[in-house]
């Protein structure tokens, strides 16, 4: 049995194709052929600057070109061929190309690697994501703004240890988490930031004595600059990790509030109603109705922090500058990229869907003598108590009323004078919900006229950001 010839893409060095097994383990076209409008839109830089520096003719420039949007034509209509033994994505399109247009395929290689070519196709899909996910994040926060200023009256318990603590108000507890995609957004605009410079010019490692213009390529491809060093230029993945961690911080996010509906849909809260589009039923249930959407976003920061705990792995004990461990940075980063999308996009249809029933969280709200805190207040502003004077007086209010088994609001004026004389009939006042809520108008505080007023706010902020594009 004769032997297949290796390679001919690269084979020059070689007699002998590489084991079958080889091939398997080597291929990477199966998930990097996501990168193909990347590396066609690089590809098309590198030919019009290798052709304005004189490098190959205007006219083979234009041939690839023009062989770069057949190819990549025949990809967006499925009938592109991808071959596993041709490895990647950029060996799968040059070799297309190099069967439309001939020996001018060839040329397109010069000044490159698959080293700095990779590095910017990996780059530049990175960036596409970040911005897809600023713009789900950003409709994300305008739902729960939307949905925080139509809720800003409705009053619900407030929580620590999951115990109730104060009142606050629903659209209070959404605007918190628009503050924290706030944050993620930003994070993410930082890494953009910093992964903005091409790395096409580095080639294998250390540059191209071919007199390129890496301005030229960077500026086309709508990066800042060129990378400053070719060496980085191609082993870095910080851009990927950096994405990576910001997705799941923000996923990290999401899973609170995702938690949060989870339990707020029990019958034991019973605070909010998702309709059928965002549940499920049982096989053997048939009252079941489970928030199934809201517990796969629970699910997704695993895999989004595990996707990121992987590549910093593969990526600690590497030497500079290129090998082949790097090429396991896509399919975990190419992974948690999708989950985060599909979290976010799914999150911003449960929020606008979800409706809360305001009689049962004002009931639960008044629960576990929420308003203790109103009346160490009262104690300190009215009768200038001391803090800690106020809160013993108002613990063995609390007590008496837990004796009775009646509310702050049940308990007889009589009943707390008998713990502090100077109680007038005012404190009365401060005890229901609504009073507490609507007292907290501090800056940041819970009061309705707050969070109707940073409501609109973030409304206005958002669509001022929408209507730029």
């Amino acid at each position: 049995m004769t032997e297949k010839r290796a390679n001919k893409m690269w084979g020059g060095r070689f007699e002998l194709s590489p084991a079958e097994l080889m091939i398997e383990i080597n291929a990477s076209i199966g998930f990097d052929k996501a990168m193909a409008p990347q590396d066609i839109r690089g590809s098309k830089a590198h030919a019009e600057m290798l052709a304005a520096q004189g490098i190959i003719t205007k006219a083979d420039a234009r041939e690839i070109v023009r062989g770069l949007d057949q190819v990549k034509a025949e990809i967006e209509a499925g009938t592109f061929e991808f071959s596993e033994r041709l490895e990647d994505i950029h060996l799968n399109v040059e070799s297309r190309l190099t069967e439309l247009i001939g020996p001018a395929g060839g040329r397109l290689h010069t000044a490159r690697s698959r080293n700095d070519q990779v590095a910017l196709d990996f780059r530049m899909f990175v960036r596409d994501a970040i911005d897809g996910l600023d713009l789900g994040l950003a409709r994300l926060q305008l739902a729960l703004a939307s949905k925080a200023e139509a809720h800003a009256d409705v009053v619900m318990p407030g929580f620590t240890h999951l115990q109730p603590a104060q009142p606050v108000t629903f659209g209070h507890h959404l605007l918190a988490y628009v503050e924290m995609l706030a944050r993620d957004r930003g994070r993410l605009s930082d890494a953009r930031k910093r992964l903005n410079e091409c790395p096409l010019g580095s080639a294998a490692l250390a540059g191209t004595s071919f007199p390129i213009d890496r301005h030229m390529t960077a500026e086309a491809l709508g990066f800042d600059r060129p990378t400053a060093n070719s060496l980085d230029g191609v082993s870095d993945r910080d851009f990927a990790l950096e994405t990576m961690a910001a997705c799941a911080i923000s996923a990290m996010h999401l899973s609170r509030l995702a938690e949060e509906i989870v339990l707020w849909m029990t019958p034991q809260f019973g605070f909010v109603r998702l309709s059928d589009r965002w549940t499920t039923g049982s096989s053997i249930m048939p009252q079941k109705r489970n928030p199934d959407a809201a517990e796969l976003c629970r699910a997704k920061v695993g895999r989004i922090a595990g996707a990121f705990q992987g590549l910093l792995m593969v990526m600690k004990g590497l030497p500079l500058t290129y090998s082949k461990d790097m090429q396991e940075d896509k399919e975990q980063t190419f992974d948690a990229l999708r989950s985060f999308r599909v979290a976010v996009a799914a999150m911003g249809g449960m929020i606008e869907d979800l409706e809360p029933d305001p009689d049962v969280m004002r009931a639960a709200a008044g629960s576990g003598y929420s308003t203790a805190t109103d009346i160490a207040d009262w104690l300190v502003r009215t009768l200038k108590l001391p803090f800690r004077e106020a809160h013993h007086a108002t613990g063995a209010i609390v007590r008496l009323a837990e004796t009775r088994g009646e509310t702050l609001e049940q308990l007889p004026l009589a009943a707390m004078q008998a713990i502090e004389p100077r109680i007038t009939a005012d404190v009365l006042k401060v005890l229901s919900v609504e009073s507490s809520v609507r007292s907290r108008s501090s800056y940041g505080g819970t009061a309705p006229q707050n969070v109707r007023k940073m409501a609109r706010v973030w409304l206005r902020r958002l669509e001022k950001a929408a209507a730029r594009g």
